[in-house]
């Protein structure tokens, strides 16, 4: 290899062309692959795109990252934007506010927030249409903006020192509360079974199924004692004809009369006509009372327990992989569904007073039927798969409703994984929450659409996507994950990928250089990544180089790829020649002004030291030369 000096020290070019400097990989990309993002920081995107454009690149990325500036992002801008990109020949993408679609907010999830979210989306979704009319415009959207990690994931050794994938802490929540916590695994020594979230998941749904149901138990057996204890006869003031249904018959009138004040003057009249009569009787009223108030509790009580477990059981019959687990979740649906028609039809009475009795008894009824389903309702589901519901639900619906408005020139929804450490980050999430996206919006597009199966499947191909971000997922190194395993996440998005974020880091903390100039291993995201998709375009994310350096970090994202300077796709390339201009080969194609001013266009007004003639001082120490 031929040795070139440089004549400025520091210059950071070379004539070896296999690989670039800032990466040393043997990649390349083109200029054209390249885009660049505007300010996110401003609604007046239609200026940025503007000065980006001035760069020469071939792709921008407009931001609308904040929700309140993407707002106050006029409609006509984006019009306006999309007049520059036909006279330009410039390729856009969007990307969308920061809105978590998941409607779950620091109170918890609440399905108004959820819908909220779409709708905002949508706003951004219908605006960006403008940008590309004719064509599928790529918009991208957080998985999630605030969702809590729903899985902590680490690397650990375990005691064949060998490395393997731990969750710590997972996340829980309760569907119908919206509420949610966090489990820890625990060891069980006493039967000797090592940590699992899982087993600790199912041990605490299990345990709050059955504690829940002891409660209504416990309030209904409670209400059946009260009430027994104020229709028993007491032989203190029986009559010697009383018997027992008599007297059960008669408390039960006095105490439904006792309930207004014209009953209270007649039972003051014809019962307390003696002072331990009027003890025994107050006494068996507010046993009465008491027995009414546990029964009803224990009803109401019933009622939500047993709506859990309708919902649970019907979800488990939708996602049954089994025909075996299938039956049984029948078997019990079935269970559920006789003992509701049977309350349907009593339900006129079993709330009257004199039938208080039977009320208690129904509950307990309704405690054996739902203790005797083969499996316990989950109180608690994993955030993370309750996350995916809801976040598909909320994708689905914007992919349907463009659809149903644009057809063929609908945007493409583009689901990105955010910051790790942030909800639905590691590379199945995204994976899990697009499919299942895609799923969710076939069906409806059936049924909505008359669309069949296939064609169904292939406008959710189309439509539903990914933005997979490579310095988002080089954050999980903090948890002990190594290169290797990154690959592995960036392979099950695979072919999803429809937009790559480029930003680089150390793997610690959410920041956002040129490639290159971190850790992140690129060319071996951008391997797998072609593998599947080779034209994906590749949006530099550099906003800590815009903040610190207060300059673009096109050329050196350029470099990083080794990419060719001229159309023509050879060198030479920017990794040869950024940093160069007042290198003695930099060649004709750079004339630096202070350069040409200072020694003009001809060798005889080079430096002294460089043969010319060129009196002065010296370059270096500015001493005069003479």
């Amino acid at each position: 290899m031929v040795n070139y000096s440089n004549f400025y020290f520091g210059a950071g070019y070379g004539f070896e062309p296999k690989y670039s400097e800032f990466l040393g990989m043997e990649y390349r990309a083109q200029p054209s692959e390249i885009s660049i993002t505007t300010d996110p920081r401003t609604a007046n995107q239609l200026k940025e795109v503007g000065s980006r454009l001035n760069l020469g690149v071939k792709a921008i990325e407009v931001q609308a990252l904040q929700p309140n500036v993407a707002e106050a992002i006029p409609v006509q801008h984006f019009e306006e934007i999309n007049r520059l990109k036909k006279l330009t020949g410039v390729d856009l993408t969007l990307h969308g506010p920061l809105v978590e679609p998941t409607g779950v907010t620091k109170q918890g999830w609440d399905e108004t927030q959820r819908m909220q979210a779409e709708r905002q989306l949508w706003v951004t979704l219908e605006k960006g249409h403008k940008l590309d009319p004719k064509g599928n415009l790529v918009v991208t959207f957080h998985s999630s903006n605030g969702l809590p990690e729903p899985e902590t994931k680490i690397i650990s050794i375990n005691e064949k020192t060998k490395e393997e994938e731990v969750i710590r802490e997972m996340m829980i929540v309760d569907e119908r509360s919206g509420q949610f916590t966090q489990i820890t695994p625990r060891e069980n020594y006493l039967t000797n079974e090592k940590a699992d979230v899982y087993k600790e998941l199912a041990e605490q749904n299990k345990k709050t199924w059955q504690t829940a149901l002891s409660q209504v138990s416990s309030h209904s057996m409670q209400g059946k004692d009260a009430i027994e204890a104020g229709l028993s006869l007491d032989k203190r003031i029986a009559e010697k004809d009383d018997d027992e249904e008599k007297f059960r018959k008669s408390m039960k009138h006095i105490w439904e009369i006792s309930k207004t004040e014209e009953g209270q003057k007649i039972i003051e009249k014809e019962v307390y006509n003696n002072p331990l009569k009027k003890q025994i009787i107050e006494s068996k009223i507010n046993h009465l009372n008491h027995g009414e108030i546990y029964a009803k509790e224990a009803y109401l009580n019933l009622q939500e327990h047993f709506n859990k477990a309708w919902v649970a059981t019907q979800k488990t019959i939708d996602t049954s992989k089994t025909d075996a687990e299938r039956k049984k979740a029948e078997d019990d649906f079935n269970k559920l569904k006789r003992f509701q028609q049977e309350i349907i039809s009593k339900k006129e009475n079993l709330f009257k007073q004199s039938n208080t009795e039977e009320l208690a008894n129904e509950v307990q009824r309704g405690v054996n039927v739902l203790n005797s389903l083969s499996a316990t309702p989950q109180t608690f589901r994993p955030l993370r798969e309750f996350a995916i519901d809801k976040a598909s639900e909320t994708f689905s619906n914007l992919a349907l409703r463009s659809y149903d408005k644009f057809k063929e020139t609908s945007p493409v929804i583009s689901i990105e994984n955010p910051p790790a450490g942030m909800g639905l980050c590691r590379g199945k999430d995204i994976k899990d929450l697009v499919d299942e996206s895609r799923k969710r919006f076939a069906k409806k597009a059936e049924e909505k659409f008359g669309l069949s199966k296939k064609q169904a499947e292939e406008q959710a191909e189309k439509l539903i996507g990914a933005t997979w971000d490579l310095g988002h997922i080089n954050m999980i190194k903090k948890y002990g994950y190594t290169d290797e395993n990154l690959k592995e996440e960036t392979r099950a998005v695979g072919k999803r990928i429809k937009n790559v974020h480029l930003s680089d880091n150390f793997g610690m903390e959410h920041t956002e250089l040129p490639m290159g100039m971190g850790n992140v291993p690129t060319k071996a995201h951008m391997d797998i990544i072609n593998e599947y998709n080779k034209k994906v375009k590749k949006v530099i994310e550099a906003g800590d180089w815009y903040q610190h350096m207060q300059t673009s970090p096109l050329g050196e994202t350029l470099a990083a790829f080794g990419s060719p300077l001229y159309a023509m796709q050879m060198g030479p390339y920017w990794s040869q020649a950024q940093g160069n201009m007042g290198g003695y080969f930099a060649g004709m194609g750079y004339n630096p002004e202070i350069h040409h001013s200072m020694y003009g266009a001809g060798f005889a007004n080079l430096p002294i030291e460089l043969g010319g003639q060129m009196a002065g001082k010296n370059r270096l120490s500015g001493a005069p030369t003479e």
